[in-house]
């Protein structure tokens, strides 16, 4: 079983907010979480992000991956290192003379 730690959508329309969980990774989003880790609110100002760093680390160290905002969110909360991100840059338009 491919397992994942990922988010969850509650709260109401136009106003999300998310559960950080452990599911398997063929499940759907808002389906049975396996564990429930935490928690992650954008609307507020401080975004708010909350997660049980002792949970986290036991799923992470079980094999579990963590998606790639949820790993964004890890990194930024000093629970994962971080990794340098690609950065694309569209080519340069070649001007015709």
């Amino acid at each position: 079983m491919a397992v994942r730690i990922r988010l969850s959508r509650i709260g109401a329309t136009k106003q999300p907010a998310y559960r950080v969980v452990v599911m398997d990774s063929r499940s759907a989003r808002d389906s049975r979480a396996i564990e429930t880790l935490g928690h992650y609110n954008p609307r507020t100002e401080p975004v708010e992000f909350a997660v049980d760093a002792e949970k986290v680390k036991k799923w992470l160290a079980e094999g579990a991956l963590p998606s790639d905002t949820v790993s964004r969110l890890l990194q930024n909360a000093g629970l994962l290192p971080k990794v340098a991100r690609k950065t694309t840059t569209a080519p340069r338009a070649v001007s015709a003379k």
